[in-house]
């Protein structure tokens, strides 16, 4: 192949990797937000009060933080495509485990399902950057964080009408037939690749990222790199030296906590404050999720026709709407919703897209990735249980909503000043 070629083909879209991780996406948010809409069922059921059931979305989320690195190291040892596929199958299993009866087996089950989203959740940008072409990163990530949005979607809005039919613990199960499918495109495209020849074990295996790391330097051809993410000796330390690598993580650490906070009880305040019923408080909780679809494109389409910045004081802006209007007009829960999907979704793809714009080459890319999710999921996690206990503790639901407000705030000012610094470099 010349080199004329070799670029061509470089630049081409990679459609088949593409719509592979867009199905998997539909399993990386869905099984978690799937017990939320049946949560009073599942208290009164189980006979938790509403901090222990907070768990159930802690647990993955605790799962994203501390074992990230870990993932990291599994995706440098075994290959993206496989580490893919790995994390598919442990959601599956996960799904099972948390069907059996007890609150032991449904906290061990949303581990186990933590433990394997937190490869999925490291994996995709990684996937991402090495194989889409850079002027479409941002509409690919875009098009993930949609996906995202659609899993949690399908969860919030049938859950609870699919429990009224077979009850709860049946319907969280259907959820796994989604990943099933998954796991079968996915397994496709790496039987694809396989026959193509193109050297499975160089391509799969560790060892291509090991050699890589030996003999890696900082100039690291993103072209060029088709296996595991290399490791680079003291990458990690360099990072922590970055003021933009830590502004980044304390937006996503903000930006998780919210989110998890009220993905998690949305629809316990709807039916609290509102007096909804459970099927009424988890469509309309959907719209959280559901209009993040399209949120998700708020960014790039900001990015092509705005000046930098203005897609990111959009998303700012719409977290406080949000915040404000929940605690002054909860009435309006539906308006609401609505800025708030666009601020979580278009949030997502720019943390992201300023991930990806502020790192040097495809190593530092993947160790800003484990930085940044590492941090923001283990303050993100603390985000559901406190909201419960302060629940508990005042009984309305004014307290956590106006403690939501001000971690808004200060996310707005974090974002702000990373994406200025992302400008200047």
């Amino acid at each position: 192949m010349n080199s004329d070629s070799a670029s061509r083909a470089r630049r081409s879209i990679p459609w088949l990797v593409i719509a592979g991780v867009l199905v998997a996406a539909l399993s990386l948010r869905g099984p978690i937000v799937a017990p939320t809409p049946v949560m009073n069922d599942i208290e009164t059921d189980v006979g938790i009060g509403p901090a222990a059931a907070g768990l159930l979305t802690t647990a993955p989320v605790l799962m994203f933080a501390l074992l990230t690195p870990v993932a990291a190291l599994v995706i440098r040892r075994a290959g993206a495509e496989l580490a893919l596929l790995a994390s598919l199958v442990g959601v599956l299993l996960g799904t099972f485990v948390r069907a059996l009866p007890g609150f032991g087996w449904m906290l061990t089950g949303m581990v186990v399902i933590g433990v394997a989203i937190t490869v999925g959740n490291v994996v995709v940008p990684v996937i991402i950057r090495r194989d889409v072409p850079a002027e479409r990163v941002v509409v690919v990530t875009a098009a993930y964080a949609a996906t995202l949005n659609v899993g949690s979607l399908l969860t919030s809005l049938l859950t609870a009408p699919i429990a009224a039919l077979i009850g709860w613990p049946a319907a969280l199960v259907a959820w796994s037939a989604i990943t099933a499918v998954g796991i079968v495109l996915w397994s496709l495209h790496l039987r694809r690749e396989r026959a193509r020849g193109e050297g499975w074990g160089e391509r799969y295996s560790g060892s291509r990222g090991v050699e890589a790391a030996g003999a890696a330097s900082d100039d690291i051809d993103p072209d060029t790199l088709t296996g595991p993410m290399p490791v680079v000796a003291g990458r990690e330390r360099r990072l922590l030296r970055r003021p933009v690598a830590w502004l980044i993580a304390v937006s996503f650490a903000l930006q998780c906590t919210v989110y998890w906070a009220l993905t998690t009880w949305l629809p316990t305040i709807a039916a609290d404050e509102l007096a909804y019923s459970p099927a009424a408080a988890g469509a309309v909780a959907s719209i959280y999720q559901g209009a993040g679809v399209l949120g998700a494109f708020v960014v790039p389409l900001l990015t092509r026709f705005a000046p930098r910045g203005v897609a990111t004081g959009v998303i700012c802006a719409s977290w406080l709407v949000l915040m404000v209007g929940l605690l002054v007009q909860p009435e309006l829960l539906g308006v609401w919703l609505i800025a708030g999907a666009i601020a979580h979704a278009g949030g997502f793809v720019v943390i992201f897209t300023l991930l990806v714009q502020v790192s040097r080459d495809d190593a530092e890319a993947a160790g800003m990735s484990a930085f940044v999710q590492g941090v923001g999921y283990a303050v993100g996690a603390l985000g559901a249980p406190l909201s419960g206990l302060l629940h508990e503790t005042t009984g309305g639901w004014t307290v956590p909503l106006a403690g939501m407000l001000v971690l808004a705030v200060v996310y707005s000012v974090t974002l702000l000043w990373a994406t200025a610094l992302a400008r200047r470099r």
